[in-house]
């Protein structure tokens, strides 16, 4: 949480089950992203219980200024399945080496931003089946020089490999925001609002004293929130 106030947002590469795209040699494929999700404080008993109990809950409008975009979920083998991977299909018979990148490129940015509405996700290393659709994603996938647009699964798998793209993607695309873009800021519990205040006082006086009395004022804690729900 610090981490983040102190210097944005960190896309990171995370593993996505890409069965739904048909290719048995790449079930797994590794986006760098940062996600989010569009739901109201009635249902974040179960999102906190799942992610953690500490978060942000940032403007519409920052959100939209910055690229971010729902994901198009698809439901089973489906017109849009085959579509998508048409496109991928399509790609590949282009005579035009440089035409062919390109545009295999931009079908993988395209599959960045899909997810099966019921699919498999890592946990501590085993696989956990979850209702994705639930979660109502937007995501935000940086497009940065010098940082891949994915990682194959045997890359995402190599501790070292990961932590040298991740170390790319951290000094290239950080998703930075202003105090002003901030609508909540989420704590466990009553306890922790003491620190992270001492917090935003200390660490966050380069911004604006005003903009910063409003963000202390934006800290909440989830024990409130849940009892009020």
């Amino acid at each position: 949480m610090k981490l983040i106030l102190a210097r944005g947002f960190w896309p990171r590469y995370c593993a996505e089950d890409t069965r739904w795209v048909g290719q048995e040699d790449a079930p797994t494929i590794a986006f760098p992203m940062v996600c989010f999700c569009d739901i109201p404080l009635s249902r974040i008993a179960d999102h906190v219980s799942f992610y953690g109990q500490y978060g942000l809950g940032m403007t519409r409008e920052w959100a939209t200024a910055n690229a971010l975009n729902p994901v198009l979920y698809v439901a089973g083998e489906n017109p849009i399945c085959s579509e998508l991977r048409a496109l991928n299909s399509h790609s590949n018979k282009l005579s035009d080496d440089e035409d062919k990148q390109k545009a295999k490129d931009s079908v993988r940015y395209l599959y960045a931003h899909v997810k099966p509405s019921r699919g498999f996700m890592s946990v501590d290393g085993s696989p956990l089946e979850k209702d994705f659709y639930l979660e109502s994603e937007w995501r935000h996938v940086p497009k940065c020089e010098g940082v891949k647009p994915y990682l194959r699964l045997k890359h995402f798998e190599n501790e070292e490999s990961l932590s040298q793209e991740n170390a790319n993607t951290d000094q290239h695309c950080r998703l930075q925001f202003t105090p002003k873009d901030v609508k909540y800021i989420f704590v466990r519990s009553d306890a922790d609002i003491p620190d992270l205040i001492n917090f935003i006082q200390s660490d966050m006086d380069h911004f604006p004293h005003s903009d910063t009395k409003v963000l202390m004022s934006r800290v909440t804690s989830l024990e409130n929130i849940q009892g009020d729900v």
